[in-house]
């Protein structure tokens, strides 16, 4: 069973299966409307508080005209029954009128209120008209409140009445009413009118572009993918149409460039292997040449042999680098150095005539696979052993250097030889299969192709170093010999300390 995570196959939604409360665009009308609808109730309060002030102040204006009808009365004085039809058409039970010599009451109804809260119009701010209107929404419309304020044309100091809050609460109630029912109104008017604009800028091109991609994704290379329609925008849905148009026909490009190379790749193995077959028979052939009488075809027969050999070589190679992927390292800690003596003997007998330096130090363990990391120095120190071959150093006997340092973190293992050095063309493609083959004669060009993956599936690295010398011999001439540096990294490195010791814990206990 695979560890990677597979993907929830009720998530998949064919093309416009989507159903319309999830879409993003039902989405966009909602949340519009909400908001517009909060903004309103941001300003409900405030709105029925001026509501309430207004109420009041007309009730004001009114008393003010009762009193005044009362003052131009003869004497000062009406009828019991006119005082009760002008508390009345003023809707108020009380007026009294101060003016800077007195305090008079110019109405009263039959029956004197008892007040159960007083407000002042005349300082009043914002916060406490907040609450006033609040009390009387909490009231319920049960009180009989005093208002006091400013007459309006009466030279007076202040008016005082007293009215039952009944009918402001209603007032109130209906004005609530109102102003939510303007609010939804709003809301849905604006969201449809947002909904519309941003659908034809935004949600259109979105799910043009997401239909394209589901297309795309379901048939890469098929040819039913209709082309993008690109137009001028220059905005950043432009911007991503035009890089998806740019990257589909750049994945078509590779994926068909990758069926040619796999179509390629398979008849080069085939070839590669027939090939091998034949040299086989070849090579068997020629080894009974050597054992035969006539001198020339015993002089011939070695070179006839070699050359059969690198071929075999080169066939097997191509073979093994035609398979899949190099399998997944199984990794152990083992000893470095008795492992460079296994490359240092497996190398062909001319090549150990050369001087074969083991620097590695005693003790030194690598966490690594013994297989793919002793294929992986013996590429490099074969490379080596044939550069110095074809171009030996002129004053120094041929060496090939293997040293190494370890840590916490990993081992660092360099590679080292004093022969011709790598050409830069070499150099700029050095790890791509076929590419150095021309670097040493005999050579297939994938063993550093080999070598770098084998590294890199430990996590590790592997480098090129440049040349490195002091100033006395930069004056004498251009830098000799090669150098390759490989880090393979400790699997446990990153592991707390609790953590390895909670490991080591379960291990004992399995």
């Amino acid at each position: 069973m695979s560890g990677e995570r597979q993907p929830d196959e009720g998530m998949k939604l064919p093309p416009g299966s989507l159903k319309p409360w999830r879409s993003l665009s039902a989405r966009l009308l909602l949340l519009t409307a909400a908001f517009v609808f909060f903004g309103v109730l941001l300003v409900f309060l405030p709105t029925l508080s001026s509501y309430r002030l207004t109420w009041l102040k007309d009730r004001v204006a009114m008393a003010e005209v009762a009193a005044l009808a009362v003052s131009a009365a003869p004497r000062g004085e009406v009828s019991a029954s006119l005082q009760q039809e002008l508390l009345h058409s003023a809707g108020v039970l009380l007026v009294v009128v101060r003016t800077d010599k007195a305090r008079r009451l110019v109405l009263q109804s039959r029956r004197p209120p008892m007040a159960s809260a007083r407000h002042d119009l005349r300082q009043l701010g914002w916060w406490q008209s907040l609450r006033d209107t609040l009390s009387t929404l909490w009231a319920g419309g049960e009180r009989v409140v005093v208002i006091i304020d400013r007459p309006p044309t009466m030279q007076a100091r202040f008016i005082e009445l007293a009215l039952h809050e009944r009918r402001l609460y209603e007032a109130l109630l209906a004005q609530a009413g109102s102003i939510m029912r303007y609010a939804l109104l709003l809301a849905l008017l604006a969201g449809v009118l947002l909904y519309i604009t941003l659908h034809v800028v935004f949600i259109r091109p979105v799910r043009r572009l997401a239909r394209a991609l589901e297309r795309f994704g379901a048939a890469p290379q098929g040819n039913d993918v209709p082309p993008l329609p690109l137009g001028g925008r220059r905005d950043e849905l432009g911007v991503l149409e035009r890089s998806f148009a740019d990257m589909r026909a750049q994945i078509r490009q590779l994926l068909e460039e990758q069926r040619r190379m796999a179509a390629l790749g398979a008849a080069v193995s085939r070839i590669a292997h027939e090939l091998r077959n034949m040299l086989t028979a070849a090579h068997m052939i020629s080894d009974r040449l050597s054992s035969a009488d006539d001198p020339l075809v015993r002089r011939f027969s070695p070179k006839l042999l070699h050359s059969i050999e690198r071929a075999i070589s080169f066939c097997s190679a191509t073979l093994k680098y035609g398979r899949l992927r190099e399998p997944a390292p199984r990794r152990r800690h083992l000893p470095l150095r008795a492992l460079v003596d296994e490359v240092f003997a497996a190398l062909p007998a001319g090549d150990r005539q050369l001087v074969l330096h083991n620097h590695v130090p005693q003790g030194l363990m690598v966490d690594a696979d013994p297989d793919q990391l002793f294929r992986a120095l013996f590429n490099l120190a074969r490379n080596a052993a044939r550069a110095l071959r074809q171009s030996p150093p002129p004053d120094e006997p041929a060496t090939i250097t293997i040293s190494a340092s370890g840590d916490a973190e990993g081992v660092e293992i360099i590679i080292r030889d004093n022969g011709p050095g790598l050409p830069r063309k070499v150099r700029e493609h050095l790890f791509e299969p076929f590419v150095a083959a021309s670097a040493a004669e005999g050579g297939t060009g994938l063993g550093l192709a080999i070598t770098h993956e084998i590294v890199h599936l430990h996590d590790g690295d592997i480098t090129l170093l440049e040349g490195e010398q002091d100033n006395a011999a930069a004056q004498a001439g251009p830098v000799r010999g090669t150098a390759f540096r490989l880090f393979i990294p400790n699997r446990l490195r990153m592991v707390a300390p609790h953590e390895e010791d909670d490991a080591h814990h379960r291990a004992a206990g399995r």
